[in-house]
């Protein structure tokens, strides 16, 4: 349980700085690059804690 608590923080963290660069550089190709760095990093989370059969 604590591995998953530590890892939604660092998603949570690593979306933050992403989100504040976006916010400050808007632009296109920046935020393109970025969406798919958090959309990756989101589908690793999700099959590193998905159960297992």
């Amino acid at each position: 349980m604590l591995n998953l608590a530590m890892a939604l923080l660092a998603f949570l963290v690593l979306t933050a700085f992403l989100a504040i660069l976006v916010i400050h550089v808007p632009r296109t190709d920046l935020i393109v690059v970025i969406g798919v760095t958090v959309l990756l990093a989101a589908y690793d989370l999700y099959t590193s804690f998905k159960p297992r059969r």
